[in-house]
């Protein structure tokens, strides 16, 4: 027999049969042959916890024993949750064509037949050993490529959405000298949509959605959008065409990302009572995403300080929000708000706009 690699003679060969002869017989032969990781046992009731312990590269199992015969053993072995199925050989002297087609289907590769034949008992070994360690080669193989791509595609996904996050920001440094507002709104949303019954995913995207609400500020002319005081009409209008800009900034991407962006953008200025822009949308017309975005926009917007004005105090800017419950504001999204309060004030108070700092950059 020629020599064998240092993998396949550490594999981890299991010999089971009732006849303590064929065990130590095996064993010997195999171990003489230079395989180092041989059990042996007559007890078939020892394998499933033998093999769970640390599954086997090859069983060679008898079929004629006491307690557990070996189909009873293969059916064990087979319910194991593992990648690899069991890599068996069974061992009887039966030759009937019966038995062979049952061993089959309870999941037996191959068979020796008894009395054992030395120099076929080691080949047929060694060829079903080098099978099952390229199987598992190729198992190996694909879960290191999984990972890598895995890898790679979160790389890609959290590059995505840091260009999200500059976009938010971006449209908020024409007017928030921080751009801090999109982190505490966008935090704000999640929250409160989490309570409202999103799912997960949705209140995934809903977090890295709502701070491109406003990114179509970048299309509005500073003499407008920086104006001091009041806008006229006709600079009202230019303002209001904000939330259409959003949505041609953000194109036709048909990720779920870009589709609730979109949305966002387009119904954030929408309310419950008919009365918002650009569509005139009411009530449930409106996306949630939107009604929860405009929630949590104002609400930011009211308690946050800005360089050209001071934050509103909580109670105040909640007072408004419970006065404006069912015309501005969906009144079921406000109710939510109401019990999340405490929430929504710690991120304020984490993520806090420091001017200071900004203008020492």
């Amino acid at each position: 027999m020629t020599n064998l690699s240092e993998e396949i003679i550490g594999s981890r060969i299991l010999v089971v049969d009732d006849n303590l002869t064929n065990v130590v017989l095996l064993k010997k032969l195999l171990e003489g042959s230079g395989y180092t990781d041989v059990t042996g046992v007559t007890d078939s009731r020892e394998v499933k916890a033998l093999y769970e312990e640390s599954p086997f590269d090859l069983v060679l199992l008898d079929i004629r024993m006491p307690h557990l015969d070996g189909f009873d053993v293969m059916d064990q072995l087979r319910k194991i949750d593992s990648v690899l199925p069991p890599n068996i050989m069974v061992l009887t002297a039966q030759t009937d064509q019966e038995t062979k087609l049952k061993a089959l289907d309870f999941g037996a590769r191959d068979f020796l037949h008894k009395p054992f034949d030395r120099l076929e008992v080691l080949t047929r070994i060694r060829n079903m050993i080098e099978t099952h360690l390229l199987h598992k080669k190729m198992l190996l193989q694909n879960d290191e490529l999984e990972q890598k791509v895995q890898m790679r595609t979160q790389e890609i996904q959290e590059t995505r959405l840091e260009v999200v996050r500059c976009l938010g920001r971006a449209s908020e440094y024409k007017d928030n000298e921080t751009g801090m507002h999109v982190i505490r709104m966008s935090k704000m949303s999640q929250i409160i949509a989490r309570k409202a019954g999103m799912s997960d995913i949705d209140c995934e995207l809903i977090l890295h959605a709502s701070p491109m609400h406003d990114v179509g500020k970048i299309g509005i002319p500073d003499a407008v959008l920086l104006k001091p005081g009041k806008l006229d009409a006709d600079e009202w209008e230019i303002m209001k065409r904000h939330a259409e800009m959003g949505v041609e900034i953000l194109g036709d991407h048909p990720s779920p990302l870009m589709e609730m962006a979109r949305q966002v953008a387009i119904t954030h200025h929408e309310k419950w009572d008919g009365s918002g822009y650009p569509r005139g949308l009411s009530g449930e017309d409106i996306p949630l995403v939107g009604r929860i975005t405009a929630l949590a926009d104002v609400f930011d917007a009211l308690t946050s300080e800005r360089p050209y004005k001071e934050a509103w105090p909580v109670e105040k800017a909640v007072d408004l929000i419970k006065e404006q419950s069912g015309k501005h504001f969906d009144p079921k999204l406000v109710e939510i708000f109401l019990n999340l309060i405490d929430d929504l004030c710690a991120i304020r108070d984490q993520y806090r706009d420091n001017f200071d700092t900004v203008a020492a950059e």
